[in-house]
């Protein structure tokens, strides 16, 4: 084998400006801080990004020796299956998955979504957040994006009847879809899916904390409700089926875009509806996110429209319209 087949890899860390602040129930920050792991062979390069968690544990500084050290086992061969078994899941083997995935598709000549076998993306219209806020802060942020067909709004707890109230008032004609960020409790979960249902929302993300989720099985939901911090892969699945309607698919949860896409088809099995989300990141932690959408009934892929400048040749977004991405960008 000569060296020009032997695969090389490089990460690094990159840091992009968020346009204000991001702010949900755990806290807000200023920037979106992303890990891009390169892999090359044979004059070509595949790239993927992922955004470390620290929900999980996750550190910027970790996730990018994680990838780092899996240097040998590329340079011996491993494939992208073999890297399933290989790496856990999350933000480290998501960055991985999709630059071996980009790198394929480059050295084959096809799009990713041809190399793997799945539908065609088109465009979708994606949520945009309305960051966690007071609901006069909230409502003043909704009345800016209230010609946007679907919004996603962060609650946090304590007031959330009223931050609802204010939002669809500043948006009458939006579908809203709400995002809890486990910050609500047993005491006031039946009183805060009451105030979402009560001004049309259609979906509630996340109400309670993962592991403390169980009263969700035992009262009657109003409006479906969707799982993101308890569901991870394709094995937390089948254990949701009492308490939630639908699971949020995120490539750096899932570890990539290959069990996300298997996930999702996991998911559709059992009777979920499929929302696919992100981090706030730029648009090379989109691309790939994008082959899940053929599936998915709420797309919540805004990520780049969050940032004060995403990468270059990223997706286009045509108001709330999202695109599958240029062969510049990936796959």
């Amino acid at each position: 084998m000569t060296s020009s087949k032997v695969p090389t890899l490089a990460a690094r860390i990159e840091r992009f400006p968020i346009a204000g602040s991001f702010t949900i129930s755990r806290g807000a920050k200023t920037e979106a801080v992303t890990v891009v792991a390169e892999v090359s062979r044979n004059g070509l390069t595949g790239r993927g990004e992922c955004v470390p968690y620290p929900r999980y544990g996750e550190t910027p500084e970790a996730t990018l020796a994680a990838i780092e050290a899996m240097q040998a086992a590329l340079a011996g061969g491993l494939s992208r299956e073999a890297l399933q078994a290989a790496m856990p899941p999350g933000a480290a083997r998501n960055a991985l998955d999709c630059a071996l995935i980009d790198l394929e598709a480059k050295a084959t000549g096809l799009r990713a979504w041809n190399l793997l076998d799945r539908p065609v993306p088109g465009e979708r219209t994606t949520a945009f957040t309305i960051s966690l806020g007071a609901p006069e802060a909230m409502a003043a942020a909704t009345a800016k994006a209230a010609h946007r067909p679907l919004l996603k709004i962060k609650l946090g707890g304590d007031g959330d009847p009223e931050r609802i109230a204010a939002v669809r008032k500043a948006a009458p004609e939006s579908e809203l879809i709400v995002d809890a960020n486990e910050a609500w409790t047993e005491a006031n979960l039946e009183q805060n899916l009451a105030a979402c249902d009560a001004v049309g929302v259609t979906l509630v993300e996340q109400p309670l904390p993962a592991g403390r989720d169980g009263a969700l099985a035992r009262i009657k939901r109003p409006l479906a409700v969707c799982a993101d911090e308890s569901v991870h892969d394709r094995k937390s699945l089948a254990p949701l089926r009492e308490r939630y309607d639908a699971v949020n698919i995120k490539l750096d949860k899932t570890g990539g875009l290959t069990e996300a896409l298997a996930m999702a088809d996991a998911a559709q099995a059992l009777g979920f509806e499929i929302m696919i989300g992100c981090m706030v990141a730029t648009s090379l932690s989109i691309a790939p996110a994008m082959l899940v959408t053929p599936q998915a009934r709420f797309v919540d892929l805004d990520g780049p429209l969050l940032l004060a400048r995403d990468r270059e040749h990223g997706l286009r977004y045509d108001d709330s319209l999202v695109y599958p991405p240029a062969s510049s960008l990936w796959g």
